[in-house]
């Protein structure tokens, strides 16, 4: 127990001695992602707001979603409340994706010696929190234009992505690690992404729970259910996250659970990945 205690302690310790170099090499993913096509990064962004359009369209002229949001008790336009659970997930999607490829994608730097692997995560999750900052900027906009102004609430934004971030770096150690033995854990992340979309209240209202506690239940149990909520506590629902202990302590517990996992099987699997690379 102590040794794996002590392995969660050091990883930090690695993560902060190289955070120049983590930065540098973050910012180089970033703009070598979309080298060589004409409009370059922008296609980082034009995909994400044509999907937040389609998504508009198609639930709230299609299916008539605002009408439906009403009678759930949700009295947010849904342009709001739909575009505040996309942010969160456009960066968390793109954020397990990537990271789970991490030692894939810079095999010959894993193969250095000399070089601390343990940032590549690191390296891929800052990489989609560049566009995930300009999203969140959309966001408010767009949440300013329907009569929701910035508020002391708002500031909440920062804590919850924050939450998202060390989520995600801690599935990441799992991930990135067996992936490399095991190269179909790509597509098995693909699919529980999409099924995990719809798991998520991002476009339909958790107050559709009621009267099944049971089912309530086991959405809470999502980590992300705490973040795309907290978003909108944020936003428009004015709540601080301290009034909601219980689930605070939840998130955060699962989440260092978590990440100790994260860190055993990393630093296990750690020297046989030059091999199979």
């Amino acid at each position: 127990m102590s040794a794996i205690i002590k392995k969660m302690f050091s990883l930090p310790g690695e993560l902060w001695n190289n955070r120049s170099l983590i930065w540098k090499l973050s910012k180089n993913d970033f703009k070598t992602r979309y080298a060589g096509s004409y409009l370059g990064i922008v296609w980082a962004f034009v995909q994400p707001v044509i999907t937040i359009l389609v998504y508009w369209l198609v639930f709230e002229k299609g299916f008539s979603a605002k009408a439906e949001m009403l009678k759930a008790g949700v009295s947010v336009p849904f342009v709001v409340y739909l575009t505040s659970g996309l942010v969160p997930w456009f960066f968390f999607s793109e954020a397990v994706t990537s990271s789970t490829n991490a030692l894939l994608e810079y095999n010959y730097l894993v193969k250095k010696v000399v070089f601390k692997i343990s940032i590549l995560p690191m390296i891929k999750i800052i990489a989609a929190g560049f566009i995930h900052v300009f999203f969140v900027g959309v966001l408010l906009i767009i949440s300013w234009i329907y009569g929701y102004h910035v508020t002391p609430y708002t500031f909440q934004i920062l804590y919850y992505s924050l939450c998202m971030f060390l989520l995600v770096l801690a599935m990441s150690y799992t991930l990135c690690s067996v992936v490399v033995f095991f190269r179909d854990l790509s597509q098995i992340v693909g699919i529980a992404l999409q099924i995990g979309m719809w798991a998520t209240p991002i476009m339909w209202s958790f107050s559709r729970t009621e009267g099944h506690p049971g089912l309530a239940f086991l959405f809470r149990l999502n980590p992300l259910f705490y973040i795309v909520s907290g978003y909108r506590q944020a936003l428009f629902e004015k709540v601080w996250f301290w009034q909601q202990p219980g689930l605070t302590a939840y998130f955060w517990i699962v989440t260092l659970l978590i990440f100790a996992f994260g860190v055993f099987v990393f630093k296990r699997l750690k020297p046989h990945f030059a091999d199979v690379l």
